[in-house]
């Protein structure tokens, strides 16, 4: 795939760039939703992603395992369940660059985010609170609130919040940078979530994590919009912790199994404080049902539960794909889907008196490109999904389109313009 050069809003130029695309087989893995008997143009793999056709046939094998074996399925299952998170764990390690005992599937995402906090927010009377960017996703901002006052302090005290510039939508980096060093001597934590779930703003990751622990602070990530998206390196950034759900780009269904990543750095501090399970318990010794919790030394020590099989088959179906495809040749078709989307919103502000206005920022984002239709709000979002887009809707006034590599093609995008701009 190459950079667009002299793009056209037309259906044979984005039928041009289909055919020299690489990855454009893979649509065929995936099935759509149909509109007319035709696939729908859609553009929500940023809430949830659409389901490979093996996804059946994976999850299939452990219910005729279960029903073959019974509790023998543990060990006697093709895939045995005893140790199932294990299958996934060396994929999922590549697709967020981690190594693979820092990396393991587990829980749902605001979980694992509380089951990591317990370890690593530990506030103290002089460094007790917690940055994390304005208008997080809500599940976020809940949980950030309930750990400050599960340890006693006041969140409008001890909760920093970033926001954006006056009439901006996205913040600032250096507002972050400034709000750490302002708050070095009394900030524990830095939370933020890697891509912005209202905006798509991508924020520099790697420069955030050196930047809160040369404050003196722990720093962990929300990758939920970041994980199948972007082109992560965990372990190179020195991130603390990290939390990320399946369902999104990772195709794995709706409440799907989510991730969490610990630095190596971390896992050999066995007295690290966490609420513990016996499936962190070391599993040469887990069976010997002992009185003391000897944690393991990599981070499935987080784990509170044993593998749920069938979500965890369905994840990974998906993550078969992501491995077969790389995320290096996904982050380069995702540039182009992005470029040519923002090139047609162009195309139609010109017919359209500038009615559009992307809020996404061109230098940092993924694959979500987030729009404000100024005065036509809700119902033109509503319109759109009964001609056959399905994009995504966020209060109070803007439209979120994410075209994935994976199965979204560049005549998606021609086919999304002519509708929107029919309904303008």
């Amino acid at each position: 795939m190459t950079t667009l050069t002299e793009p056209e809003n037309t259906l044979e130029y984005s039928r041009s760039l289909d055919a020299k695309d690489k990855l454009k087989s893979y649509r065929d893995k995936f099935f759509f939703p149909q509109h007319n008997g035709q696939d729908v143009v859609y553009f929500t793999g940023n809430s949830l992603g659409l389901q490979p056709k093996t996804t059946a046939s994976y999850i299939q094998q452990e219910l005729n395992d279960w029903a073959r074996f019974g509790v023998e399925g543990h060990f006697l299952a093709k895939n045995p369940w005893m140790a199932y998170h294990e299958f996934l764990t060396e994929k999922m390690a590549k697709v967020v660059g981690a190594l693979p005992k820092e990396t393991v599937m587990m829980n749902q995402l605001t979980v694992n985010l509380h089951l990591l906090m317990v370890s690593f927010y530990r506030p103290t009377k002089q460094r007790y609170k917690i940055l994390c960017e304005a208008k997080a996703f809500p599940s976020d901002q809940y949980a950030l609130q309930s750990q400050i006052k599960f340890h006693g302090f006041n969140p409008d005290d001890a909760m920093i919040e970033v926001h954006p510039r006056e009439g901006e939508y996205t913040i600032n980096e250096e507002d972050i940078f400034s709000a750490i060093e302002k708050n070095k001597d009394s900030l524990a934590l830095v939370m933020i979530g890697g891509v912005n779930f209202f905006s798509g703003q991508v924020f520099d990751m790697k420069a955030i994590t050196l930047a809160g622990h040369k404050a003196g602070a722990i720093v962990g990530f929300d990758l939920a919009h970041a994980a199948g998206n972007l082109k992560l390196e965990l372990h190179d950034w020195n991130v603390d912790f990290a939390a990320w759900c399946s369902y999104k780009y990772l195709n794995s269904g709706p409440g799907s199994v989510a991730g969490a990543f610990v630095h190596e750095k971390h896992l050999s501090n066995v007295d690290l404080p966490l609420f513990a399970g016996w499936w962190g318990h070391d599993k040469q010794t887990r069976f010997l049902m002992g009185k003391t919790f000897v944690p393991m030394q990599t981070a499935e020590r987080w784990q509170i539960s044993n593998a749920p099989v069938f979500s965890m088959a369905a994840c990974r179906a998906s993550l078969d794909i992501f491995d077969e495809v790389g995320m290096d040749a996904l982050v380069e078709k995702s540039k182009n889907l992005a470029a040519y989307l923002e090139f047609v919103i162009g195309e139609i502000n010109k017919e359209k008196n500038n009615c559009l206005r992307i809020i996404t920022p061109v230098l940092n984002r993924g694959c979500q490109i987030s729009i404000v239709a100024h005065g036509f709000g809700k119902p033109l979002f509503s319109k759109l999904i009964e001609n056959g887009v399905i994009p995504d809707w966020r209060e109070p006034n803007v439209i979120r389109c994410a075209p994935v590599p994976l199965y979204n093609s560049f005549e998606d995008i021609h086919r999304f313009s002519t509708i929107l701009s029919s309904l303008i």
